[in-house]
Protein backbone atom coordinates (compact mmCIF):
# COMPACT_ATOMS: atom_id res chain seq x y z
CA UNK A 1 0.00 0.00 0.00
CA UNK A 2 1.02 3.15 -0.72
CA UNK A 3 0.47 7.22 0.46
CA UNK A 4 -0.94 7.54 -2.91
CA UNK A 5 -3.18 5.01 -3.13
CA UNK A 6 -5.40 6.25 -0.24
CA UNK A 7 -7.17 8.98 -2.25
CA UNK A 8 -8.65 6.23 -3.92
CA UNK A 9 -10.18 4.61 -0.56
CA UNK A 10 -11.86 7.79 1.02
CA UNK A 11 -14.48 9.59 -0.12
CA UNK A 12 -12.70 13.17 1.17
CA UNK A 13 -9.56 13.55 -0.22
CA UNK A 14 -9.44 16.95 1.19
CA UNK A 15 -9.65 16.06 4.95
CA UNK A 16 -6.64 12.89 3.93
CA UNK A 17 -4.77 15.71 3.28
CA UNK A 18 -5.31 17.45 6.44
CA UNK A 19 -4.48 14.34 8.58
CA UNK A 20 -1.47 13.71 6.21
CA UNK A 21 -0.52 17.68 7.13
CA UNK A 22 -1.04 17.44 11.07
CA UNK A 23 0.86 14.32 11.16
CA UNK A 24 3.69 15.66 9.73
CA UNK A 25 3.33 18.48 11.48
CA UNK A 26 3.39 17.57 14.43
CA UNK A 27 6.36 14.37 13.72
CA UNK A 28 3.95 11.43 14.59
CA UNK A 29 3.33 9.99 10.84
CA UNK A 30 4.72 6.54 10.91
CA UNK A 31 6.48 6.77 8.05
CA UNK A 32 8.48 9.62 9.17
CA UNK A 33 9.57 7.37 12.58
CA UNK A 34 13.40 7.30 11.47
CA UNK A 35 13.75 10.86 9.90
CA UNK A 36 15.05 13.28 12.68
CA UNK A 37 12.32 16.69 12.29
CA UNK A 38 13.18 18.46 15.53
CA UNK A 39 14.62 21.60 13.14
CA UNK A 40 11.26 21.47 11.45
CA UNK A 41 9.19 21.13 14.31
CA UNK A 42 11.61 24.04 16.72
CA UNK A 43 9.61 26.28 13.99
CA UNK A 44 5.71 24.78 14.19
CA UNK A 45 3.43 25.65 16.54
CA UNK A 46 -0.12 24.07 17.85
CA UNK A 47 -3.41 25.93 17.75
CA UNK A 48 -2.73 27.32 20.85
CA UNK A 49 0.11 28.84 20.41
CA UNK A 50 2.22 26.06 21.83
CA UNK A 51 6.19 25.30 20.34
CA UNK A 52 5.46 21.51 19.30
CA UNK A 53 9.40 20.93 19.37
CA UNK A 54 8.98 21.65 23.09
CA UNK A 55 6.50 19.27 24.15
CA UNK A 56 7.05 15.22 24.89
CA UNK A 57 5.61 12.94 22.33
CA UNK A 58 2.88 11.98 24.09
CA UNK A 59 1.95 15.61 24.60
CA UNK A 60 2.44 16.06 20.58
CA UNK A 61 -0.02 13.18 20.02
CA UNK A 62 -3.04 14.20 22.12
CA UNK A 63 -2.20 17.48 20.38
CA UNK A 64 -2.45 16.04 17.04
CA UNK A 65 -5.78 14.19 17.63
CA UNK A 66 -7.50 17.14 19.59
CA UNK A 67 -6.83 19.02 15.92
CA UNK A 68 -8.27 16.86 14.11
CA UNK A 69 -11.38 16.54 15.76
CA UNK A 70 -14.01 14.46 17.19
CA UNK A 71 -12.95 10.80 15.68
CA UNK A 72 -9.29 11.24 16.66
CA UNK A 73 -10.17 12.30 20.49
CA UNK A 74 -12.44 9.07 20.47
CA UNK A 75 -9.31 7.05 19.08
CA UNK A 76 -6.97 8.69 21.92
CA UNK A 77 -9.68 7.97 24.55
CA UNK A 78 -9.96 4.21 23.58
CA UNK A 79 -6.03 4.13 23.26
CA UNK A 80 -6.02 5.75 27.08
CA UNK A 81 -7.54 2.41 27.64
CA UNK A 82 -4.55 0.54 26.11
CA UNK A 83 -1.92 0.79 28.14
CA UNK A 84 -0.71 -2.55 26.68
CA UNK A 85 -0.58 -0.81 23.07
CA UNK A 86 0.51 2.58 23.92
CA UNK A 87 2.54 2.52 26.98
CA UNK A 88 1.91 4.23 30.43
CA UNK A 89 3.11 7.40 29.88
CA UNK A 90 1.00 7.63 26.45
CA UNK A 91 -2.04 6.26 28.32
CA UNK A 92 -2.19 8.91 30.89
CA UNK A 93 -1.48 11.56 28.52
CA UNK A 94 -4.47 10.49 26.10
CA UNK A 95 -6.39 10.48 29.13
CA UNK A 96 -6.20 14.27 29.28
CA UNK A 97 -8.09 14.65 25.28
CA UNK A 98 -11.31 16.90 25.72
CA UNK A 99 -13.30 17.27 22.94
CA UNK A 100 -14.39 20.95 23.19
CA UNK A 101 -17.36 20.78 20.50
CA UNK A 102 -19.96 23.79 19.43
CA UNK A 103 -23.12 23.25 19.49
CA UNK A 104 -24.86 23.34 16.41
CA UNK A 105 -27.64 26.16 15.68
CA UNK A 106 -31.14 26.41 17.32
CA UNK A 107 -32.47 25.76 13.58
CA UNK A 108 -30.65 22.52 13.25
CA UNK A 109 -31.34 20.94 16.31
CA UNK A 110 -34.74 21.74 15.84
CA UNK A 111 -34.35 20.26 11.49
CA UNK A 112 -32.89 16.96 12.89
CA UNK A 113 -35.70 16.65 16.63
CA UNK A 114 -38.47 17.17 13.00
CA UNK A 115 -36.31 14.43 10.72
CA UNK A 116 -35.97 11.72 13.53
CA UNK A 117 -39.50 12.38 15.60
CA UNK A 118 -41.31 13.37 12.68
CA UNK A 119 -42.85 16.45 14.25
CA UNK A 120 -41.01 20.01 15.78
CA UNK A 121 -39.70 19.67 18.87
CA UNK A 122 -43.12 22.83 20.40
CA UNK A 123 -45.33 19.99 19.32
CA UNK A 124 -43.39 17.38 21.15
CA UNK A 125 -42.66 19.12 24.51
CA UNK A 126 -44.39 21.27 26.56
CA UNK A 127 -41.24 23.54 26.75
CA UNK A 128 -38.40 22.68 24.53
CA UNK A 129 -34.81 24.91 25.00
CA UNK A 130 -32.93 25.25 21.49
CA UNK A 131 -30.04 26.23 23.26
CA UNK A 132 -27.40 23.63 24.50
CA UNK A 133 -26.53 23.38 27.65
CA UNK A 134 -23.83 20.90 26.95
CA UNK A 135 -22.13 20.19 23.97
CA UNK A 136 -19.65 16.45 23.38
CA UNK A 137 -17.97 15.41 20.66
CA UNK A 138 -21.32 13.50 18.89
CA UNK A 139 -24.50 14.94 20.45
CA UNK A 140 -25.56 17.85 22.56
CA UNK A 141 -28.22 18.09 25.29
CA UNK A 142 -30.91 20.41 25.84
CA UNK A 143 -33.67 21.08 28.81
CA UNK A 144 -36.98 20.14 27.51
CA UNK A 145 -40.44 19.36 29.55
CA UNK A 146 -42.89 16.66 28.64
CA UNK A 147 -46.09 17.65 27.91
CA UNK A 148 -47.20 15.88 31.37
CA UNK A 149 -44.87 18.40 33.09
CA UNK A 150 -41.95 15.66 33.47
CA UNK A 151 -38.31 17.04 33.07
CA UNK A 152 -36.33 15.53 30.66
CA UNK A 153 -33.27 15.96 29.05
CA UNK A 154 -32.92 15.38 25.06
CA UNK A 155 -29.46 14.92 23.02
CA UNK A 156 -29.49 15.31 19.91
CA UNK A 157 -26.51 14.07 17.31
CA UNK A 158 -24.17 16.90 15.74
CA UNK A 159 -25.78 17.33 12.30
CA UNK A 160 -23.21 15.92 9.22
CA UNK A 161 -21.42 14.40 11.99
CA UNK A 162 -21.96 10.89 11.09
CA UNK A 163 -20.33 11.60 7.52
CA UNK A 164 -17.32 13.19 8.97
CA UNK A 165 -16.48 9.91 11.09
CA UNK A 166 -16.94 7.50 8.30
CA UNK A 167 -14.94 9.16 5.98
CA UNK A 168 -12.09 9.83 9.10
CA UNK A 169 -12.77 5.99 9.97
CA UNK A 170 -11.80 4.99 6.34
CA UNK A 171 -8.35 7.07 6.46
CA UNK A 172 -7.92 5.74 10.14
CA UNK A 173 -8.12 2.23 8.49
CA UNK A 174 -5.48 2.75 5.84
CA UNK A 175 -3.39 4.55 8.21
CA UNK A 176 -2.99 1.20 10.48
CA UNK A 177 -2.07 -0.22 7.01
CA UNK A 178 0.53 1.72 6.19
CA UNK A 179 2.18 2.10 10.00
CA UNK A 180 1.93 -2.03 9.99
CA UNK A 181 3.99 -1.95 6.67
CA UNK A 182 6.56 0.62 7.58
CA UNK A 183 7.25 -0.60 11.54
CA UNK A 184 7.68 -3.95 12.29
CA UNK A 185 7.45 -2.86 16.18
CA UNK A 186 3.92 -1.46 15.18
CA UNK A 187 3.01 -4.51 13.22
CA UNK A 188 3.65 -6.63 16.29
CA UNK A 189 0.14 -4.78 18.13
CA UNK A 190 -1.97 -5.55 15.18
CA UNK A 191 -2.83 -2.12 14.05
CA UNK A 192 -5.42 -3.17 11.41
CA UNK A 193 -7.19 -4.75 13.90
CA UNK A 194 -7.47 -2.11 16.77
CA UNK A 195 -8.62 0.42 13.94
CA UNK A 196 -11.35 -1.88 12.94
CA UNK A 197 -12.70 -2.89 16.48
CA UNK A 198 -12.52 1.38 16.62
CA UNK A 199 -14.72 1.64 13.71
CA UNK A 200 -17.15 -0.53 14.69
CA UNK A 201 -17.33 0.96 18.63
CA UNK A 202 -17.48 4.34 16.82
CA UNK A 203 -20.32 3.42 14.41
CA UNK A 204 -22.36 2.37 17.61
CA UNK A 205 -21.83 4.92 19.30
CA UNK A 206 -23.38 6.90 16.48
CA UNK A 207 -26.94 5.07 16.92
CA UNK A 208 -28.62 6.48 20.32
CA UNK A 209 -31.20 3.29 20.41
CA UNK A 210 -27.94 1.43 22.30
CA UNK A 211 -27.46 4.06 24.69
CA UNK A 212 -31.54 3.66 25.27
CA UNK A 213 -30.87 -0.08 25.67
CA UNK A 214 -28.14 0.43 27.87
CA UNK A 215 -30.20 2.48 30.22
CA UNK A 216 -32.99 -0.07 30.43
CA UNK A 217 -30.84 -2.66 31.04
CA UNK A 218 -29.10 -1.38 33.72
CA UNK A 219 -31.89 0.19 35.86
CA UNK A 220 -33.56 -3.75 35.43
CA UNK A 221 -30.51 -4.94 36.72
CA UNK A 222 -30.84 -2.63 39.59
CA UNK A 223 -34.23 -2.72 40.11
CA UNK A 224 -34.47 -4.15 44.00
CA UNK A 225 -31.72 -1.97 44.33
CA UNK A 226 -33.58 1.72 45.60
CA UNK A 227 -30.48 3.69 46.23
CA UNK A 228 -28.89 3.42 42.58
CA UNK A 229 -31.22 4.83 40.08
CA UNK A 230 -30.66 5.47 36.01
CA UNK A 231 -32.39 8.28 34.00
CA UNK A 232 -35.75 6.88 32.53
CA UNK A 233 -35.41 6.85 28.24
CA UNK A 234 -39.11 7.62 26.77
CA UNK A 235 -39.21 5.20 23.79
CA UNK A 236 -41.64 7.18 22.07
CA UNK A 237 -39.09 10.62 22.09
CA UNK A 238 -36.34 8.49 21.01
CA UNK A 239 -34.69 7.76 17.55
CA UNK A 240 -31.27 6.86 15.98
CA UNK A 241 -30.53 10.09 16.20
CA UNK A 242 -32.44 11.93 19.34
CA UNK A 243 -32.42 10.39 22.81
CA UNK A 244 -34.67 11.66 25.49
CA UNK A 245 -34.23 10.87 29.07
CA UNK A 246 -35.43 11.46 32.46
CA UNK A 247 -33.62 14.71 34.28
CA UNK A 248 -31.49 14.61 37.42
CA UNK A 249 -31.78 16.86 39.87
CA UNK A 250 -28.95 16.93 42.61
CA UNK A 251 -25.33 17.35 42.99
CA UNK A 252 -22.54 16.10 40.74
CA UNK A 253 -20.02 13.85 42.88
CA UNK A 254 -17.17 16.58 40.86
CA UNK A 255 -18.12 18.93 43.44
CA UNK A 256 -17.36 17.22 46.76
CA UNK A 257 -17.73 20.92 48.43
CA UNK A 258 -21.53 20.97 47.67
CA UNK A 259 -21.65 17.43 48.75
CA UNK A 260 -20.14 18.14 52.40
CA UNK A 261 -22.09 21.40 52.57
CA UNK A 262 -25.27 19.51 52.09
CA UNK A 263 -24.13 16.91 54.96
CA UNK A 264 -23.85 13.51 52.91
CA UNK A 265 -21.55 11.27 54.24
CA UNK A 266 -19.09 10.98 51.11
CA UNK A 267 -17.19 7.53 53.01
CA UNK A 268 -20.78 5.82 52.45
CA UNK A 269 -21.50 7.29 48.82
CA UNK A 270 -17.97 6.13 47.94
CA UNK A 271 -18.30 2.55 49.06
CA UNK A 272 -21.83 1.98 47.47
CA UNK A 273 -20.99 3.64 44.14
CA UNK A 274 -17.62 1.41 43.88
CA UNK A 275 -19.49 -1.51 45.54
CA UNK A 276 -22.31 -0.90 42.63
CA UNK A 277 -19.58 -1.34 39.58
CA UNK A 278 -18.51 -3.94 41.19
CA UNK A 279 -21.77 -5.66 40.91
CA UNK A 280 -21.95 -4.84 37.31
CA UNK A 281 -18.91 -6.99 36.71
CA UNK A 282 -18.95 -9.58 38.99
CA UNK A 283 -22.49 -10.15 38.83
CA UNK A 284 -24.32 -8.64 35.98
CA UNK A 285 -21.11 -9.10 33.23
CA UNK A 286 -22.34 -5.61 31.89
CA UNK A 287 -20.67 -2.42 33.39
CA UNK A 288 -20.46 1.34 32.95
CA UNK A 289 -17.14 1.30 31.40
CA UNK A 290 -17.05 5.81 31.99
CA UNK A 291 -17.34 5.94 36.08
CA UNK A 292 -15.71 9.55 35.89
CA UNK A 293 -17.33 12.08 38.66
CA UNK A 294 -19.10 14.02 35.91
CA UNK A 295 -21.63 10.73 34.94
CA UNK A 296 -21.86 10.34 38.91
CA UNK A 297 -24.71 12.10 40.92
CA UNK A 298 -26.35 12.40 44.32
CA UNK A 299 -30.17 13.04 44.08
CA UNK A 300 -32.41 13.21 47.18
CA UNK A 301 -31.90 10.96 49.89
CA UNK A 302 -28.42 10.16 49.19
CA UNK A 303 -29.33 8.17 45.71
CA UNK A 304 -26.93 7.39 43.35
CA UNK A 305 -27.60 8.76 39.93
CA UNK A 306 -25.53 7.63 36.69
CA UNK A 307 -25.32 9.31 33.67
CA UNK A 308 -24.30 8.70 30.37
CA UNK A 309 -24.42 5.09 29.23
CA UNK A 310 -22.79 5.53 25.97
CA UNK A 311 -19.57 3.33 27.01
CA UNK A 312 -20.26 0.12 28.49
CA UNK A 313 -18.23 -3.10 29.00
CA UNK A 314 -19.80 -7.02 28.69
CA UNK A 315 -18.00 -9.94 30.77
CA UNK A 316 -19.11 -12.84 29.57
CA UNK A 317 -18.83 -16.52 31.50
CA UNK A 318 -15.59 -17.12 29.83
CA UNK A 319 -13.91 -13.69 30.93
CA UNK A 320 -15.46 -13.52 34.03
CA UNK A 321 -14.11 -17.12 35.29
CA UNK A 322 -10.47 -15.28 33.75
CA UNK A 323 -10.39 -12.65 35.66
CA UNK A 324 -11.45 -14.63 38.85
CA UNK A 325 -8.57 -16.59 38.25
CA UNK A 326 -6.68 -13.99 38.45
CA UNK A 327 -7.88 -12.30 41.45
CA UNK A 328 -7.56 -15.35 43.28
CA UNK A 329 -4.34 -16.02 42.33
CA UNK A 330 -3.14 -12.67 43.39
CA UNK A 331 -4.74 -12.85 46.63
CA UNK A 332 -3.14 -16.45 47.29
CA UNK A 333 0.19 -15.48 46.39
CA UNK A 334 0.68 -17.70 43.19
CA UNK A 335 2.79 -16.59 40.50
CA UNK A 336 2.46 -19.93 38.40
CA UNK A 337 -1.04 -19.79 38.50
CA UNK A 338 -1.10 -15.84 37.73
CA UNK A 339 1.42 -16.81 34.77
CA UNK A 340 -1.35 -19.25 33.52
CA UNK A 341 -4.05 -16.59 33.63
CA UNK A 342 -2.22 -14.06 32.22
CA UNK A 343 -0.84 -16.48 29.19
CA UNK A 344 -4.54 -17.49 28.95
CA UNK A 345 -6.03 -14.31 29.27
CA UNK A 346 -3.43 -12.37 26.32
CA UNK A 347 -2.14 -12.86 22.96
CA UNK A 348 0.85 -14.57 23.92
CA UNK A 349 4.16 -13.73 21.28
CA UNK A 350 5.73 -17.29 20.07
CA UNK A 351 9.38 -16.33 21.61
CA UNK A 352 7.65 -15.25 25.01
CA UNK A 353 10.17 -15.88 27.54
CA UNK A 354 8.00 -17.66 30.35
CA UNK A 355 10.84 -18.11 32.83
CA UNK A 356 11.09 -14.38 32.99
CA UNK A 357 7.87 -13.86 32.52
CA UNK A 358 7.43 -16.05 36.11
CA UNK A 359 10.41 -14.43 37.43
CA UNK A 360 8.60 -10.81 37.05
CA UNK A 361 5.17 -12.06 38.46
CA UNK A 362 7.01 -13.42 41.16
CA UNK A 363 8.21 -9.98 41.96
CA UNK A 364 5.30 -8.08 41.33
CA UNK A 365 3.66 -10.39 44.09
CA UNK A 366 6.49 -10.02 46.58
CA UNK A 367 6.11 -6.36 45.93
CA UNK A 368 2.68 -5.53 46.72
CA UNK A 369 1.30 -8.72 49.01
CA UNK A 370 3.67 -7.01 51.73
CA UNK A 371 0.66 -4.25 51.90
CA UNK A 372 -2.12 -4.34 53.76
CA UNK A 373 -5.71 -3.50 52.68
CA UNK A 374 -5.91 0.11 53.67
CA UNK A 375 -2.55 1.02 52.10
CA UNK A 376 -2.85 -1.28 49.54
CA UNK A 377 -2.31 0.90 45.86
CA UNK A 378 -4.62 -0.62 43.54
CA UNK A 379 -4.00 1.83 40.72
CA UNK A 380 -0.25 1.10 41.20
CA UNK A 381 -1.03 -2.51 40.95
CA UNK A 382 -2.83 -2.44 37.80
CA UNK A 383 -0.16 -0.22 35.77
CA UNK A 384 2.85 -2.22 36.94
CA UNK A 385 0.52 -5.47 35.42
CA UNK A 386 -0.07 -3.51 32.21
CA UNK A 387 3.77 -2.49 32.15
CA UNK A 388 4.92 -5.84 32.74
CA UNK A 389 2.75 -7.61 29.99
CA UNK A 390 3.39 -4.49 27.75
CA UNK A 391 7.29 -5.35 28.14
CA UNK A 392 6.66 -9.13 27.49
CA UNK A 393 4.91 -8.42 24.14
CA UNK A 394 1.82 -9.93 25.38
CA UNK A 395 -1.45 -8.43 23.68
CA UNK A 396 -4.19 -8.21 26.09
CA UNK A 397 -7.82 -7.95 24.32
CA UNK A 398 -9.64 -4.48 24.84
CA UNK A 399 -11.94 -6.02 26.55
CA UNK A 400 -9.51 -6.20 29.75
CA UNK A 401 -7.46 -2.97 29.16
CA UNK A 402 -11.36 -1.85 29.14
CA UNK A 403 -12.39 -3.37 32.45
CA UNK A 404 -8.73 -2.44 33.85
CA UNK A 405 -9.23 0.91 33.10
CA UNK A 406 -12.73 1.24 34.30
CA UNK A 407 -11.25 -0.18 37.74
CA UNK A 408 -8.60 2.43 38.14
CA UNK A 409 -11.03 5.61 37.09
CA UNK A 410 -13.29 3.68 39.68
CA UNK A 411 -11.21 4.25 42.69
CA UNK A 412 -9.58 7.32 41.54
CA UNK A 413 -13.40 8.52 41.32
CA UNK A 414 -13.82 6.82 45.05
CA UNK A 415 -11.24 8.52 46.31
CA UNK A 416 -12.22 12.08 45.27
CA UNK A 417 -14.58 11.72 47.65
CA UNK A 418 -13.00 9.59 50.39
CA UNK A 419 -9.09 10.08 50.14
CA UNK A 420 -8.96 6.42 52.52
CA UNK A 421 -10.93 5.14 50.80
CA UNK A 422 -9.36 1.83 49.09
CA UNK A 423 -11.25 -1.00 46.68
CA UNK A 424 -9.10 -3.87 47.36
CA UNK A 425 -11.59 -4.26 50.39
CA UNK A 426 -15.05 -4.07 48.59
CA UNK A 427 -13.13 -7.18 46.02
CA UNK A 428 -12.13 -9.38 48.98
CA UNK A 429 -15.94 -10.64 49.15
CA UNK A 430 -15.72 -11.55 45.38
CA UNK A 431 -13.10 -14.30 46.21
CA UNK A 432 -15.17 -16.07 47.98
CA UNK A 433 -18.05 -15.84 45.66
CA UNK A 434 -15.78 -16.94 42.70
CA UNK A 435 -15.04 -20.06 44.55
CA UNK A 436 -18.54 -20.44 45.47
CA UNK A 437 -19.56 -20.10 42.01
CA UNK A 438 -16.84 -22.67 40.17
CA UNK A 439 -18.03 -25.34 42.99
CA UNK A 440 -21.91 -24.69 42.41
CA UNK A 441 -23.95 -27.08 40.85
CA UNK A 442 -25.25 -25.41 38.26
CA UNK A 443 -21.87 -24.38 36.79
CA UNK A 444 -20.95 -28.05 37.09
CA UNK A 445 -24.78 -28.97 34.94
CA UNK A 446 -23.74 -26.06 32.25
CA UNK A 447 -20.41 -27.45 31.80
CA UNK A 448 -21.26 -31.03 31.49
CA UNK A 449 -23.80 -29.76 29.18
CA UNK A 450 -21.97 -28.37 27.12
CA UNK A 451 -19.69 -31.27 26.86
CA UNK A 452 -22.37 -33.63 25.61
CA UNK A 453 -22.81 -31.23 22.73
CA UNK A 454 -19.80 -30.68 21.86
CA UNK A 455 -19.29 -34.82 21.74
CA UNK A 456 -22.27 -35.26 20.08
CA UNK A 457 -21.60 -32.75 17.07
CA UNK A 458 -18.19 -34.43 16.90
CA UNK A 459 -19.68 -37.96 16.96
CA UNK A 460 -22.16 -36.81 14.21
CA UNK A 461 -19.22 -35.39 11.98
CA UNK A 462 -16.21 -37.44 12.33
CA UNK A 463 -17.95 -40.47 10.27
CA UNK A 464 -18.30 -38.11 7.29
CA UNK A 465 -15.03 -36.14 7.52
CA UNK A 466 -13.25 -39.97 7.74
CA UNK A 467 -15.53 -40.98 4.61
CA UNK A 468 -14.31 -37.74 2.85
CA UNK A 469 -10.71 -38.04 3.87
CA UNK A 470 -10.64 -40.96 2.62
CA UNK A 471 -12.20 -40.54 -0.90
CA UNK A 472 -9.74 -37.66 -1.43
CA UNK A 473 -7.09 -40.11 -0.81
CA UNK A 474 -8.79 -42.80 -3.08
CA UNK A 475 -8.77 -40.05 -5.93
CA UNK A 476 -5.34 -38.56 -5.35
CA UNK A 477 -6.80 -35.35 -4.33
CA UNK A 478 -5.86 -34.85 -0.72
CA UNK A 479 -3.68 -32.47 -0.34
CA UNK A 480 -1.58 -31.22 2.84
CA UNK A 481 -0.39 -27.72 2.96
CA UNK A 482 1.89 -26.43 5.27
CA UNK A 483 3.06 -23.48 6.29
CA UNK A 484 6.36 -21.64 7.65
CA UNK A 485 7.45 -18.99 9.58
CA UNK A 486 10.43 -16.44 9.39
CA UNK A 487 12.15 -19.37 7.41
CA UNK A 488 13.53 -17.37 5.48
CA UNK A 489 16.44 -16.56 7.31
CA UNK A 490 17.49 -19.88 7.84
CA UNK A 491 17.25 -20.75 4.65
CA UNK A 492 18.98 -17.99 3.83
CA UNK A 493 22.22 -18.82 5.52
CA UNK A 494 21.94 -22.28 4.75
CA UNK A 495 23.19 -21.65 1.02
CA UNK A 496 25.33 -19.28 2.59
CA UNK A 497 26.75 -21.90 4.50
CA UNK A 498 27.00 -24.17 1.44
CA UNK A 499 27.86 -22.07 -0.63
CA UNK A 500 31.09 -21.05 1.52
CA UNK A 501 32.03 -24.30 2.47
CA UNK A 502 32.15 -26.09 -1.18
CA UNK A 503 34.17 -22.25 -1.91
CA UNK A 504 36.93 -23.55 0.36
CA UNK A 505 37.08 -26.93 -0.67
CA UNK A 506 37.34 -25.89 -4.51
CA UNK A 507 39.86 -23.17 -3.45
CA UNK A 508 42.14 -25.30 -0.70
CA UNK A 509 42.34 -27.88 -4.11
CA UNK A 510 43.22 -25.39 -6.30
CA UNK A 511 46.07 -24.45 -4.04
CA UNK A 512 47.08 -27.88 -3.48
CA UNK A 513 47.22 -28.53 -6.88
CA UNK A 514 49.20 -25.30 -7.68
CA UNK A 515 47.05 -24.08 -10.45
CA UNK A 516 48.23 -21.38 -12.58
CA UNK A 517 48.61 -17.96 -12.56
CA UNK A 518 51.31 -18.91 -9.56
CA UNK A 519 53.02 -16.19 -7.29
CA UNK A 520 55.93 -17.50 -4.81
CA UNK A 521 54.30 -21.07 -5.92
CA UNK A 522 51.02 -19.93 -4.15
CA UNK A 523 48.34 -20.04 -6.71
CA UNK A 524 46.45 -17.08 -7.08
CA UNK A 525 43.08 -18.39 -7.65
CA UNK A 526 42.77 -20.52 -4.80
CA UNK A 527 44.59 -17.93 -2.43
CA UNK A 528 41.50 -15.54 -3.44
CA UNK A 529 39.04 -18.25 -3.08
CA UNK A 530 40.18 -19.41 0.47
CA UNK A 531 40.44 -15.54 1.66
CA UNK A 532 36.73 -15.31 -0.26
CA UNK A 533 35.47 -18.38 1.71
CA UNK A 534 37.07 -17.24 5.41
CA UNK A 535 35.47 -13.57 4.81
CA UNK A 536 32.03 -15.10 4.32
CA UNK A 537 32.14 -17.61 7.31
CA UNK A 538 33.38 -14.81 9.48
CA UNK A 539 29.98 -13.09 8.18
CA UNK A 540 27.59 -16.21 8.57
CA UNK A 541 28.96 -16.82 12.13
CA UNK A 542 28.53 -12.81 13.03
CA UNK A 543 24.88 -13.01 11.44
CA UNK A 544 24.12 -16.25 13.61
CA UNK A 545 25.59 -14.65 16.62
CA UNK A 546 23.45 -11.58 16.52
CA UNK A 547 19.88 -12.88 15.94
CA UNK A 548 21.29 -14.57 19.34
CA UNK A 549 20.90 -17.99 18.18
CA UNK A 550 24.28 -19.39 19.21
Amino acid sequence: MEVSDLPQLVRNAGRLNEVVAVLLKYGIAPWLRNVNADWVQRHLSSRDGTKIGDVTQPVRVRMALTELGTTFIKLGQILSTRADLVGIEMAQELSNLQSDTPPDAPADVIQTITEELGEPPEQLFAQFDSTAFASASIGQVHHAVLQDGTAVVVKVQHRSIEDRIRNDLEILIEMARLAASYSDEIARYNPVDVATEFRRTMLAELDFTGEQRNLLRFAANFESDPTIQFPAPQPALCSRRVLTMQAFVGISVSQRDRLIQSGYDLEDIARRGADMFLQMVFRDGFYHADPHPGNLMVLTDAVIGVLDAGMVGRVDDEFREQTEDLLVAAIDKDPDRLLDGVMQLGDVPADLDRARLRSDLTEFIDQYSSQSIDQFDLRGALIGMVEMIRRHHILLPSRVSQLIKMIVMLEGTAQQLSPSFTLVELLQPYRTQAIERRLSPQRMWRKLSGMHRDWSRLLDTMPRDITDILNRVRRGSFDVHLEHRRLDSIANRLVLGLLTAALFVGSTSLLSNQVHPLLYDTSIPGAIGCASAVYLGLKLIAAIKHSGNI
